[in-house]
């Protein structure tokens, strides 16, 4: 019982939340977008073809770039509604949307909603519109912006986020049983290690882990490690 709840507490800490299984994309990468940076999910309503794209994005930034892809694939549309929110799920302070033509709020809005309460963060979404010549009216359009945006999550690949540090500190050979004793405990991994009179190394694993890591080691080399820097990766 105590392992499993040990276990349980060590998955939570290191599990910020979900975020899409999918790579961000930058100025580089081409379009169309590939399957490894976008999922899409594609109907018909009343004779207007509704195409939604969803993408990973940790930035307004980045957010911006696979909405400008999508607008390049597209560029015929009647309409390429977007909506982002790239922090944790919930989370307002990064945010933006748009109708891009659409009457207004029929769009970015509701599919920014539904975007803030699908507990995944970092996701963007664009949903381009064909116009088939039959009016949906504001109801219409803002369930078939909806729509499209809940069945894509519903069937989007997701992984855990985690924050990862890198550490690098120098300790003495005699040490080195003592540290690859505890790494895995803190699920650490060696990313570089220089051998002189003594060693230096850089080490990654996830940030809340960081500081249990360095207690733990320098009290079982009895304060002997010197810790050069940490830098928190960026995901």
């Amino acid at each position: 019982m105590g392992f499993f709840f040990h276990t349980l507490f060590y998955t939570m800490i290191n599990t910020l939340y979900k975020v899409p299984n999918l790579i961000i994309c930058d100025q580089a990468t081409p379009f169309p977008l590939s399957d490894k940076y976008c999922f899409r999910f594609e109907e018909e309503i009343k004779k207007s073809q509704f195409i939604t794209s969803i993408g990973h994005a940790n930035s307004k930034e980045s957010a911006k770039i696979f909405i400008e892809k999508i607008c390049q694939e597209f560029p015929t549309a009647t309409h390429n509604c977007y909506a982002f929110a790239v922090g944790a799920p919930k989370d307002t302070a990064n945010i933006g949307q748009s109708d891009n033509g659409e009457p207004h709020g029929t769009a970015g809005k509701p599919m920014l909603n539904i975007l803030l309460h699908s507990d995944i963060g970092e996701i963007v979404a664009v949903v381009t519109r064909f116009f088939g010549g039959i009016k949906l009216g504001t109801g219409g359009l803002v369930k078939a912006y909806q729509s499209g945006v809940i069945t894509a999550i519903e069937r989007l690949p997701i992984i855990d986020k985690i924050i990862y540090t890198q550490i690098t500190f120098t300790c003495s050979y005699e040490h080195i049983n003592l540290l690859h004793h505890y790494m895995p405990n803190y699920s650490a991994t060696i990313v570089n290690e220089i051998f002189s009179d003594i060693i230096t190394y850089t080490i990654k694993l996830p940030e809340p882990q960081v500081q249990a890591f360095i207690t733990t080691f320098s009290n079982a080399t009895n304060g002997k490690i010197k810790i050069l820097n940490t830098i928190i990766l960026d995901s």
